[in-house]
This record gives structure tokens, sequence and C-alpha cells, in this order.
């Protein structure tokens, strides 16, 4: 770990491939009957000190229910595979900016 920020952002790139996953599966599951969204409950992950392992996979309340018992909705697994996206390319151009960082900080050491 570079710093205690970039251990932040890997745990929080790591949570968004997580989350990614689980995208995947709720819309490849969209015709499952009696299937519930899952999702991630990030807030709870973030701010919890243990980081490594898996992330605690929750069922997404307040969802409408199909006839079948399904309650995938397209609408809002496409929104969240859009956020995810746009997040983990901020949390990787903040960790590219740690990386250089770090980096700029050795090279001026030895030239010292």
């Amino acid at each position: 770990m570079l710093t205690p920020l970039a251990g932040r952002l890997e745990h929080y790139m790591d949570l968004l491939a997580a989350r990614q996953k689980l995208v995947a599966a709720n819309i490849a599951n969209a015709g499952t009957p009696g299937y519930k969204t899952k999702d991630i409950d990030f807030q709870f992950e973030f701010l919890s000190l243990t980081q490594g392992g898996k992330p605690h996979v929750v069922e997404t309340p307040g969802l409408r229910v199909k006839n079948d018992g399904n309650n995938v909705s397209f609408d809002r697994e496409a929104r969240l595979l859009a956020e995810n996206a746009l997040r983990f390319q901020l949390a990787s151009q903040l960790a590219r900016g740690q990386i250089r960082m770090v980096r700029s900080a050795i090279q001026e050491g030895r030239s010292g």
C-alpha cells in the first residue's frame, strides 16, 4: 500500500468490481422466477474497518416484484452499470495520481 488513501482507493475499487459482478448476475437472472436483486451496501462496506474478503451482499429492498416473484429492474441495473463504470474510472485516476506522487518523491530523493 502506497499511502492510506491508496489503500482506501484499492478497497473501493474492489467493491466496485464486486458490484459489477452482482449487477451482471442480476441482469442474467432477470428471467429467473423468484430471483431477488442483490447489491452491496457501499456505505457500510466502505466505512467498515475490515478490508479484504468478500463484501456483504444484500437483497435490494423496495423494488417492484413481478408476478413470478422476480424483482430485477433493467433500468436500475443499466444505471448501476454506467454509474459503476464512472466511479471506477474516477478511482483509477485518483490511484494513478497517488502513484505519480510517490514516484515523484522517490525521484526527488535520488537526485537530492
